[in-house]
C-alpha cells in the first residue's frame, strides 16, 4: 500500500443540505412518476374473443385447434423448423415445448370483446352478454381452468358508445363481485383514447365502483389503447400517450397498439396496414419512451392474415406472423395482439425461440457480472437488469427451466428478480 491520502474538502455540510432541499420535490416526482416495472408476468400475448362468442370451452377449444393445426400442416419438429427456418438446435426444443404449452396453457391473456369484434342483437343481449362473461370468468378462477390474465374490451368513452361501455363495464365488475369477488388476473381495455380526459373518465368511473363496493383504493387498473393518431400526437403538439399515463392517476397498466385502426386513422391502405409499417414503428416508438420507467407496459398489435386454408397458405401466414413476432421482440415489445387459434404456434415458436436463442449468452453475462468476474463485455446495472429480465420473462413463459437458468447463471429466480428490480440509484452507478 502508498502513501495514505489526504482527504480535504472545501463546502460547507450546509451546501449539500440545500442542494439536496432543492431537489426533494424532484425526487419526490421521480419516484411517483417513475416506480419502474411492476415485476410480475407479462403475458406474451393476449387474444381476444368476441362477446356472443366466448364461452367455458373457449380456452380449451384454442388450444385443441391450435394442436390440430399443428398435427394437419406440420405434424413434427422438422416440418415446423422447415416453414419458420429455425436451426436444427432450436428445432425439437421449440416444436416440443409449443405442444406442451398448446396443452397445459393455450391462452395467456384473453379479453373477452364488446367494441369492434362484437355485435349483439340488441342492448339487452349486451346486458346478458356481459353478465354471463363475469360468471364464465368467475368459474374458471375457482376451478383453475382461467388464463394467467382475463378481462373485457369494454367500448370507448366517445360520446355515441360512452353509456354503453359504461353499463357493460359495470354488469360485468359487479358480476365478479356476486360470484366470489375480483380475480387477481383481472385486466381491462379502454380502446379508442383520444384525450387525456377520457382517461380520467376511466379512473373517475372505477373509483366510484370501489367506493361502491368498499374496495382498496386503486384495485382496479385498465390498459389503454392506442388506435387514433391524436393520441400520439395531440393538437397542441405534445405526445398525448404520456398526458394519458399521468391521467390514469396510477392506474395504467399497460399501453396496446391497435394496428388497423391507428393505420387507417393515418390513411393508409388496407393492403399495407401492418405492424411493420413505419407509421406503426413512430407510433409505438412514441409509446415505449412514454411508458418508459412508468411501470407501464407496451404492446405490439396484431395481424389480420389467418392462417386458414391449403398448406401452403397456413405455411405462408405462419411466417408471416413468426417474422412480425420476432421483429417485435427485438424492438423489445415482449407482446402482441392474437386473432385467431392458429396464430398462437406461431407465437410461442418466436417467443421460445428468441429466448432460447439467447439464453446462454445471457446467462453467461449476469453470472459474469453477478461474480465480478472479467469477460470479453464489460457490463453495468442497467444491462445486468436487462439480462435478468430477459431470463425472467423467457421463465414466465415457459421458453426456460429454472433448473436449466440455475446450471448456466448460478443464480435463483430470487437472485434474478433482485438484478431486474435495482434500486433506482443502482442504475446510475458504474459496475465494477
Amino acid at each position: 500500500m502508498g502513501q495514505q491520502e489526504k482527504v480535504s474538502t472545501s463546502l460547507a455540510g450546509a451546501v449539500s443540505e440545500g442542494i439536496s432541499a432543492s431537489l426533494a420535490p424532484v425526487d419526490a416526482e421521480l419516484a411517483r412518476r417513475y416506480p419502474g416495472d411492476p415485476g410480475t408476468r407479462q403475458p406474451v400475448h393476449t387474444v381476444y374473443v368476441p362477446g356472443d362468442a366466448f364461452d367455458a370451452g373457449t380456452l380449451r377449444s384454442w388450444g385443441d385447434q391450435a394442436l390440430a393445426q399443428l398435427d394437419e400442416h406440420a405434424p413434427d419438429a422438422a416440418s415446423f423448423a422447415a416453414v419458420l427456418g429455425l436451426s436444427d438446435e432450436l428445432a425439437e426444443p421449440v416444436y416440443s415445448r409449443v405442444r406442451a404449452k398448446l396443452e397445459r396453457e393455450p391462452v395467456e391473456d384473453l379479453r373477452v370483446d364488446f367494441e369492434d369484434g362484437y355485435r349483439p342483437a340488441s342492448s339487452a343481449d349486451e346486458d346478458e352478454t356481459a353478465a354471463r362473461a363475469a360468471r364464465v370468468i368467475a368459474d374458471a378462477y375457482k376451478n383453475g381452468t382461467a388464463a394467467p390474465y382475463m378481462g373485457i374490451r369494454m367500448k370507448c368513452m366517445e360520446e355515441a358508445v360512452r353509456d354503453r361501455g359504461i353499463r357493460t363495464l359495470d354488469i360485468f365488475l359487479t358480476g365478479l363481485m356476486e360470484h366470489g369477488g375480483l380475480p387477481d388476473g383481472l385486466v381491462l381495455t379502454l380502446p379508442k383514447v383520444t384525450y387525456p380526459e377520457q382517461v380520467t373518465a376511466m379512473v373517475r368511473l372505477l373509483e366510484a365502483f370501489e367506493k361502491q363496493h368498499g374496495l382498496d383504493a386503486g384495485r382496479l387498473g385498465f390498459e389503454i389503447q392506442i388506435e387514433t393518431s391524436q393520441s400520439i400526437l395531440a393538437a397542441d403538439g405534445t405526445a398525448a400517450v404520456a398526458r394519458m399515463i399521468d391521467a390514469a392517476e396510477g392506474r395504467a397498466t399497460g399501453l396496446h397498439y391497435g394496428t388497423f385502426d391507428y393505420s387507417a386513422c393515418l390513411g393508409v391502405s388496407a393492403a399495407y396496414q401492418a405492424s411493420d409499417h413505419p407509421a406503426a414503428d413512430y407510433a409505438k416508438a412514441v409509446m415505449q419512451v412514454a411508458a418508459a420507467g412508468t411501470g407501464v407496459r407496451v404492446s405490439d398489435g396484431s395481424t389480420n392474415v389467418l392462417p386458414v386454408g391449403s398448406t401452403a397458405k397456413v405455411h405462408d401466414a405462419w411466417r408471416l406472423h413468426y417474422g412480425l413476432t420476432r421483429r417485435a421482440l427485438a424492438r423489445a415489445y415482449y407482446q402482441g395482439w392474437d386473432m385467431h387459434p392458429g396464430h398462437i404456434p406461431t407465437r410461442y415458436a418466436a417467443v421460445f425461440a428468441f429466448y432460447r436463442e439467447g439464453f446462454e449468452q445471457a446467462a453467461a453475462r449476469l453470472a459474469a457480472y453477478a461474480n465480478q468476474s472479467t469477460g470479453d463485455i464489460a457490463d453495468e446495472p442497467a444491462t445486468a437488469k436487462a439480462l435478468a429480465g430477459y431470463l425472467l420473462r423467457g421463465l414466465d413463459c415457459g421458453a426456460l427451466d429454472n433448473g436449466e437458468v440455475a446450471r448456466l447463471a448460478g443464480l435463483t429466480r430470487a437472485d434474478l428478480e433482485g438484478y431486474a428490480a435495482p434500486r433506482r440509484g443502482d442504475l446510475t452507478a458504474t459496475a465494477e
